[in-house]
Formats: C-alpha cells, sequence, structure tokens
C-alpha cells in the first residue's frame, strides 16, 4: 500500500526515489466530485459511474448516446452559434468545436431504443457547459417540430450552464421559443420526458427542463437555477449540503424518479410504451 499512497498524493515529501514518481503515469486514480472517494479510473466502465456513491460522471453527447441507442439518425448538424462581437467568444467556439467535435452543445436527431423509435436530444457540458445559444435553441425546437410531425415521443438530456451571456438577448429568448414548441407539442398529446443530468441550472432549469410530462434525475446530479453563494448571499444563510440535489428534488415534488444511468435505457423505454410509443 506504500506505493499506492506515494502515487496518488504528489503534494506529500518524496520519501522514496524520486525515479519512481517520474515512472508513475498521470490519471490512474479519480476523485469522485459528489462523495469524494478516490478509486481506480477503470472501475468507472463505460457509463462512468462512481462504484461507492452511484454518482453520474459528466458524458459527452457521443458517450451517452453510445450507452442508450442501437440506431442514430442526427439532425441539424450544421447549425452553428449566432457571431457577435463578444470579446474572444469566436475563439471560445472554436475550442469548442475542436474538442467536442460538435458544432453546438446539444445533439438531436431520431433514435431507435430498446426497439422504440423516439425523437432524442442530448445537451453536452463540453461544448462551453452546454450553454443556451440561439443554435442550441433552434435545433432543440427543429427537434420538438420534428417530432410534432411524425408523432414521436421526444427524449431530452438536460445539462447546461444555463444561457450562452455572450449572445445577449438572442440567448434569452430561446427559453421563451422552445417553450412555445413545448406546448404545442403537448397541446397534440404527444409524450416529453425529461433526463436532468449533472449540472442542469439557469435558464435551461428555467424552461424546458421542468415542462417534461414526466421528469427523471440521474443520482446527485445538481439542479438549480442560481447557483449556490448567489442564494447563500441573498438569504444570508449556509445552505444544507443536499441543496439542488436530485434526491432532494424528488422529495420536493419536482423530480418524479431519480433513476440510475445504467437503468435508464429499459425505464425511458417502458415509459413511452406506456404513453403510446410504438415500435
Amino acid at each position: 500500500m506504500g506505493l499506492f499512497n506515494f502515487a496518488v498524493d504528489k503534494n506529500k515529501k518524496l520519501d522514496r526515489d524520486p525515479t519512481l514518481y517520474n515512472q508513475m503515469p498521470n490519471g490512474l486514480f479519480i476523485d469522485c466530485p459528489y462523495c469524494g472517494e478516490r478509486f481506480y479510473e477503470k472501475q468507472l466502465g463505460p457509463a462512468k459511474v462512481c462504484p461507492n456513491c452511484g454518482y453520474g460522471f459528466r458524458l459527452t453527447a457521443h458517450e451517452r448516446l453510445a450507452l442508450l441507442t442501437t440506431h442514430f439518425v442526427e439532425m441539424d448538424k450544421n447549425i452553428k452559434a449566432t457571431k457577435t462581437d463578444f470579446p474572444g467568444y469566436a475563439q471560445k467556439l472554436a475550442r469548442a468545436k475542436h474538442q467536442t467535435q460538435m458544432n453546438e452543445a446539444v445533439l438531436t436527431g431520431i433514435a431507435t431504443m430498446q426497439g422504440r423509435r423516439i425523437a432524442l436530444g442530448i445537451m453536452d457540458t463540453h461544448f462551453i457547459m452546454g450553454s443556451l445559444g440561439a443554435a442550441v435553441g433552434e435545433k432543440i425546437t427543429r427537434l420538438f417540430e420534428r417530432a410534432l410531425k411524425e408523432r414521436l415521443p421526444l427524449v431530452l438530456f438536460t445539462a447546461s450552464g444555463g444561457a450562452r451571456m455572450q449572445e445577449g438577448i438572442n440567448s434569452l429568448m430561446q427559453m421563451a421559443k422552445i417553450s412555445a414548441a413545448v406546448a404545442e407539442f403537448q397541446a397534440a398529446g404527444l409524450f416529453y420526458l425529461v433526463v436532468l443530468t449533472d449540472p442542469t441550472t439557469g435558464g435551461v432549469t428555467a424552461s424546458f427542463a421542468m415542462q417534461g410530462d414526466v421528469i427523471l434525475a440521474e443520482p446527485h446530479a445538481l439542479v438549480g437555477f442560481a447557483g449556490r453563494r448567489v442564494i447563500e448571499q441573498t438569504v444570508q444563510e449556509k445552505l444544507p449540503a443536499d441543496f439542488q440535489r436530485a434526491e432532494t428534488l424528488l422529495k420536493s415534488g419536482f423530480v418524479d424518479q431519480v433513476v440510475a444511468r445504467e437503468d435508464l435505457p429499459a425505464t425511458i423505454s417502458r415509459l413511452v410504451a406506456m404513453h403510446g410509443g410504438k415500435s
């Protein structure tokens, strides 16, 4: 165990041969951001779930897609962000595109999940924290319009830091734009299922993330509008540790069920079938 302790704690004074330290690869061990448990990185598995507390590490849209579906046809891949003069925004977009191989912070299309055809949207925090800009709003709106036209159930995985303020009012208007598409979709009697993932915050929470007919959440997902520090400064009180976590929202009636990541495909398929989804 001495080598284990030596390898994972680089802040301690080296009392062994420093060449051993230099030879030890980085990234062998990882800390869970929720429970703090340290474990071997390969224990995460493809689903990237903490083996101690069940917290789901943040996935890219394509990683989540691989866990959910057997067939997927992407829509509106080439829709891109609105150009603005906000300092550094063009460079930030370029980095995000390079890192994610996506043009925007949401992946949309028509999928087959456990034999059932659905409209599927997956937000990706790796693209400027999944922020809601004009292109994201347009892609999600078009997904609802396509699902309405083909009378498909729609499943949306939310993950976002909120509105993309580099785009100003164009970003904020997406909340109303998508909400109008949701209302038209639900008025037609079609099924809208939301899965809240870590984190879902800001304008996304204040609009379409909380408008589903059924709202699921992954274990310990952070869900809220304003951040913890802002609220604590406003109310002048220390908030409890489980504040804005999925389990607290379940107790308060904002979430219908907290579902482990590995159980999501079966749970979604069952709910889609219950609400008229067809193979």
